[in-house]
């Protein structure tokens, strides 16, 4: 199918285009920008004045529940709301039932989602098995299934001899680790920033040391090992602190802040709110400016969604008890929007940090509009404003620390390879 693109003004971060052009699809893949190839007859014309047309969003955190938790979500509610957000490409951590620990599951998961076709879904492989942090992973029989990188999602690895090993063995083969900070020991039974909130509230604390340790363990590692060390959801400005020191020593270190955390503080939680009950913890407003700073020089590659859809269930309960997590997906493109609104960040620049810049974190030829590109498209308007209603929300997880919130920009089309997947 031809799809001719018309009248939208075209950001692409990678290309540093910011200019109203035409865009022309042919064969799945980007044909032609600004004027149509030769021979060209549209199928389908998508009148795009006033709206923005842009790579489809790469989120690099997504959980999509399957297998395993299929009453928390399923993939074919998490895939519509992924769409319904203008993202074509996600990567979903190893933290299943049973864990991304043997290739078929892998295999099973890309299958099941190639077959929704919706979205693409880049899987992150086990470190170890079971996430037992004992025995490492095949890991070459799992990048061969399909994974892009290794982790164990939000289980430490406490045992550093057996850390070393897999950075050394994924350092000899060139994959990627990807590691959350957060030093089990520090944290055990904390839910809540250690900060004035938690004492307030008589909240178990999880301090900032929590995840400065385990960063600091990791960085040695990998200035040992040599790895592509990639650090997931740094919540801390003495985190950002030290990734931004270990990038100018030369370290090949990257990381990536959720949404959650560019925006809300330990001071959201309020009386209690259980959505605000998230992993990491919500930090201090110190923190969220540390943060918002390590984006803007650039010391954070990206922001995710850090969706972690949760039932009902898990979430009607005290603070201290409900299940961490939130759903993202559908708020990513427009929290960025407030954020490069808020800091004045340039939206070539904004849009680069859940496009190109997540795509090469994970090594894929996604999140741009190049000639022969995938047809990866995210068609918004940036005027449209609307409320965050759980209950409009496409993920079958309705938790969400932005209930209520007034929010600008709303996804109109999502093409994935060419095809139509979503309007709205």
């Amino acid at each position: 199918m031809n799809i001719h693109i018309k009248n939208g003004r075209l950001i692409d971060p990678k290309n540093k285009i910011d200019a109203q052009q035409d865009v022309f699809i042919a064969n799945r893949r980007i044909a032609a920008i600004g004027t149509a190839p030769p021979g060209f007859a549209a199928d389908t014309v998508i009148e795009a004045g006033g709206l923005i047309v842009m790579p489809g969003l790469v989120d690099i955190a997504a959980r999509l529940r399957e297998p395993g938790y299929e009453y928390k979500a399923t993939l074919e509610s998490e895939m519509s709301a992924a769409v319904a957000g203008g993202v074509t490409s996600l990567a979903c951590p190893p933290d299943t039932d049973p864990p991304l620990d043997e290739p078929g599951l892998v295999e099973m998961l890309k299958y099941r989602a190639r077959s929704l076709n919706q979205a693409r879904v880049f899987p992150i492989g086990a470190l170890t098995y079971g996430l037992k942090g004992a025995e490492l992973t095949e890991m070459i029989e799992l990048a061969e299934a399909g994974c892009k990188a290794f982790s164990q999602a939000d289980t430490p690895l406490t045992d550093t001899r057996v850390l070393l090993r897999a950075m050394q063995y994924a350092a000899t083969f060139g994959y990627r680790v990807w590691l959350r900070p957060q030093d089990s020991f520090l944290a055990k039974n904390g839910v809540a920033h250690d900060g004035e909130v938690a004492s307030r509230l008589g909240l178990p604390p999880i301090p900032v040391i929590a995840e400065t340790i385990a960063l600091n363990t990791a960085l040695q590692l990998a200035r040992e090992t040599g790895v592509t060390l990639h650090v997931c959801r740094i919540s801390s400005a003495a985190g950002v602190d030290m990734v931004r020191a270990a990038k100018r020593e030369g370290l090949a270190v990257t990381c990536d802040v959720s949404l959650n955390h560019v925006h809300l503080t330990e001071m959201d939680i309020g009386y209690f709110d259980a959505n605000c009950h998230l992993s990491p913890p919500l930090r201090s407003l110190r923190d969220k400016a540390g943060l918002r700073a390590g984006l803007l020089d650039g010391t954070i590659d990206a922001i995710c969604s850090n969706h972690s859809p949760v039932d009902e269930d898990a979430k009607q309960l005290p603070f201290a008890e409900a299940e961490a997590g939130a759903t993202g997906l559908e708020l990513l493109l427009p929290l960025v929007l407030k954020w490069a609104e808020q800091e004045r960040v340039p939206l070539l620049d904004a849009l680069g940090r859940i496009t190109i810049h997540p795509a090469q974190l994970l090594g894929v030829k996604m999140g741009h509009l190049s000639l022969g590109a995938h047809a990866d498209l995210c068609v918004f308007d940036p005027q449209a404003a609307w409320k965050v209603e759980p209950a409009a929300l496409k993920s079958q997880g309705k938790n969400t620390p932005f209930n209520g919130y007034e929010m600008q920009g709303r996804v109109r089309y999502t093409l994935l390879d060419g095809q139509l997947v979503y309007q709205g």
